[in-house]
């Protein structure tokens, strides 16, 4: 069996969630259906802005109360 090693492949980044993974776009054409099944898609390289909270309209939460343990009786037994 003989590989080629193709130098100027283009590379297509897929993701699904926090998974990431590289493929070449070739092999990627070939095997579209299957990425598509398993849920993987062509990953968007998108910035998303990050909106600044305002201290104004921030509520802190009120501390959880801590619940005693429980003793186990022993004279069921």
């Amino acid at each position: 069996m003989v590989k080629l090693v193709l130098s100027n492949e283009k590379m297509v980044t897929l993701s699904r969630g926090n998974k990431t993974i590289t493929r070449s776009e070739l092999d990627y054409q070939t095997n579209k259906a299957m990425y598509d099944f398993r849920g993987f898609k062509q990953a968007q390289h998108v910035v998303k802005e990050v909106k600044e909270v305002q201290q104004e309209n921030v509520v802190e939460l009120k501390p959880k109360k801590k619940k005693a343990k429980k003793k186990k009786d022993e004279s069921i037994n």
